[in-house]
Formats: C-alpha cells, structure tokens, sequence
C-alpha cells in the first residue's frame, strides 16, 4: 500500500512537473512572437531612372536617428518605377525610415556645389522635401504587419 501511495505521489509530481514545463514553454513563445512578430512592407513610387539601387535605413528611436546609425538597412536594385522591399520580424514599435535612390551606384547621396541632393531620396510619412524632418515627423508605428508607401522627392 505504501509503494502505491509513492508511485501515485511520484506520477503526481512528475505531470504536475510537465504541465508546468509546457506552461512556461508556451507563454515564452506566446511572448516573444508578440515581440518579433512584425514585418514592414516599404512601397517605394516615382523612382524616375531604372538603374542603381534603393539605399534604406530603418531607424529605432530618436537617438539613433539623429546619429545615422540605422538599426536595420537594406540596399535593392531597381528594376522599374515602383519598387517593394520589406524587413522582417521587427520588434513592434516606433520606427523612422530614410532612403535615396544611388543612381550611380557610388554608395552615396550625391549632392550639388550648394548641399542640394542631386539624387531622389525619402522619408516615412512623405515628409522631408526640403530638408531632412524631425524624428517626430517621420515616425510611424509597427505593429504585427505594416505597409507604408514612399514618395520619392
């Protein structure tokens, strides 16, 4: 009778220990597929010449906006005059997106004698024409799975 008491008593613990195991497994997954669940669908139009690339920055944040220093890039060779590029299991979150069309492949946004760009370039929100916004203009919000659409100027 005392052995059938340990064996019930042991089962106990060790299924009590698995669903508890199983528990904690599946809310670490519920989690974390909250936290890198989201995918950015970046629409790219009037891209005037079919040549270079697209050159994009992702940025996270003010700080690293106002330093240039992206969390995420991506470079894409243009083929026409309206290009779709996307960046995957992103955090949900603030974001702020510039890029330029590098017509010439040079790696770099060429600008005129005055500092005047001579290549098409963008930001999120379609804001920036004369001059680099705030991060405050170009932030948008990333949540589960977001399209934006880029006007390049």
């Amino acid at each position: 009778m005392l052995n059938t008491f340990i064996k019930k008593t042991s089962q106990l613990a060790i299924t009590s220990l698995l669903i508890s195991g199983l528990s904690s497994v599946s809310i670490i997954a519920l989690l974390s597929s909250n936290v890198m669940a989201a995918e950015l669908t970046i629409n790219v139009k009037d891209i005037n010449i079919n040549e270079g690339h697209l050159m994009v920055a992702l940025f996270s944040g003010s700080e690293s906006y106002k330093q240039n220093k992206a969390g995420w890039s991506s470079m894409l060779k243009v083929n026409g005059e309206h290009e779709v590029l996307s960046f995957k299991d992103l955090p949900n979150g603030e974001y702020a997106l510039k890029l330029f069309h590098d017509e010439n492949d040079n790696k770099k946004l060429d600008l005129n004698m005055l500092g005047i760009p001579k290549e098409n370039y963008g930001f999120s929100n379609n804001v920036g024409r004369f001059g680099q916004p705030s991060y405050e203009e170009a932030r948008f919000l990333v949540k589960e799975n977001t399209n934006i659409e880029i006007n390049l100027f």
